[in-house]
């Protein structure tokens, strides 16, 4: 069980402050023009998918604790909502482990934690555990979509069926949410680029432990792989296709 410790733990919980630096506009500018290209994209042609919102890496006292994604559910709740609303599809990605994820993947548990830090993270985010259960703060709903992945990226090739999921569906873009910001999550958006999608990061919905941690992840990503916005600029957008249509109205 996690049992919350608040008043002894030293992690403090708060919002990144974010801002893209013009440096990185300008390169972007140059190399497409314009400051964001997935804007076109129908909402009903879109995924937000939430990176690892889970209690192993929010509840405070966990060993993956993350405090400043406390702090981005409800960006993430209204990004799902939004989107929802504007007729696109929500999923909710949990890492977990298992015993074929050891066996595909000996060199990250074994090599890259130490033996009580792999005890524990087995443990927590085993699939029935308490650790690997989203976060019950997160607004997730009947229709929406729970996939289980073994590795940082979601789209990387054995890691779960997102890819095969997202295509049957029809989607050609993906939003990304969730922690971390500079590795579950920027794995993946680099990777469903790679795939062809569409990607977005949305830098008020993701976090990590630090802020420049999550900057420079933004930054990195901003520059050769994909948009980078916000939690308003993209409910603006989806509230605009809502309710005019998705195939009237286009909002940068």
């Amino acid at each position: 069980m996690i049992t919350p410790m608040v008043q002894l733990h030293k992690r403090r919980a708060c919002m990144h402050k974010f801002e893209m630096p013009q440096w990185a506009t300008d390169r972007v500018l140059a190399r497409q023009a314009a400051p964001v290209v997935h804007h076109m994209v129908p909402a009903d042609k879109t995924a937000l998918v939430v990176i690892d919102m889970q209690n192993h890496f929010l509840a405070p006292g966990a060993g993956g604790e993350t405090p400043p994604a406390r702090e981005i559910v409800p960006a993430i709740n209204r990004l799902a909502a939004s989107l929802r609303g504007a007729g696109g599809l929500v999923v909710w990605v949990r890492t977990l482990f298992s015993e074929g994820a050891l066996l595909t993947l000996p060199h990250f548990h074994r090599t890259l934690l130490t033996p009580e830090r792999f005890a524990a993270r087995s443990a927590a985010l085993a699939e029935e555990s308490e650790g690997s259960a989203l976060w019950p703060g997160l607004d997730v709903r009947k229709d929406d979509i729970v996939v289980g992945k073994t590795r940082y990226s979601a789209f990387i090739q054995g890691a779960s069926d997102l890819d095969g999921i997202l295509r049957a569906r029809g989607i050609e873009a993906v939003v990304i949410a969730g922690t971390m910001t500079n590795a579950c999550c920027e794995s993946s958006a680099r990777d469903a680029m790679m795939l062809n999608y569409r990607t977005t990061m949305v830098h008020d919905a993701c976090a990590s432990l630090r802020d420049d941690e999550h900057a420079a992840a933004l930054v990195n990503f901003y520059l050769f792989f994909g948009d980078v916005t916000d939690t308003a600029t993209l409910e603006a957008r989806y509230a605009a296709l809502h309710s005019t249509g998705n195939d009237e109205v286009r909002i940068a």
